[in-house]
């Protein structure tokens, strides 16, 4: 059974800015970079024969740089695409707080009943990103694949493989860069380990 290797982007400058980048056109910072080229020195010896992406340019830039190192295709995945909160892109946590103060406290206490018209929810996020990885690793035979998606699709796919709870959402740390190896295990299982 193929193991799904989850990759969060690199760092950009609204990740050091405390920015919500959103669906922005966000590109990679030098540091983000470097970071994802020691990522693809990590998984040279993985198995990996393609990798899957978000389509914002941070994940792009991202997937495109391991799969360079890898020698491996890319496919953009809009199933993994960041959540869509969009008047909340690019503004700082301090300008969300700030502008939209009423809804900002329940994404940051209470995310799993966080609900605005025109927004997606945490469970939507899970439900499209969770379609998609089930469909890659029923399609996968062979070698090992590469997502390489966002913190909040990310915690997402952790949660659900965890059989943990959307209100579970902060206790989920995933830092730019950073690597988790989803594999099935028996009965149907999946685990979660981070490299």
């Amino acid at each position: 059974m193929a193991k799904i290797y989850l990759v969060r982007h690199g760092v950009t400058q609204a990740n050091k800015e405390n920015r919500f980048a959103g669906r922005t056109d966000e590109e990679l910072h030098p540091e983000g970079k470097h970071q994802i080229l020691q990522v693809g020195e990590r998984l040279k010896k993985t198995g990996i024969t393609s990798v899957y992406c978000g389509p914002a340019k941070r994940t792009v830039q991202s997937a495109e740089l391991l799969g360079s190192l890898l020698n491996v295709p890319c496919f953009p995945l809009q199933e993994i695409d960041e959540i869509h909160i969009p008047h909340w892109d690019g503004l700082t946590k301090d300008e969300i707080r700030q502008q939209y103060n009423e809804e900002y406290p329940t994404w940051l206490k209470n995310p799993e009943t966080f609900r605005l018209p025109g927004c997606e929810t945490l469970k939507q996020v899970q439900e499209r990103a969770v379609g998609a990885v089930n469909q890659m690793l029923a399609q996968q035979n062979s070698g090992n694949l590469l997502l390489v998606s966002h913190l909040i699709v990310l915690r997402c796919l952790v949660l659900y493989y965890q059989e943990l709870e959307i209100k579970d959402f902060r206790s989920i740390k995933i830092d730019n860069g950073s690597i988790n190896c989803l594999s099935a295990e028996t009965m149907g299982r999946k685990s979660i380990q981070t490299m």
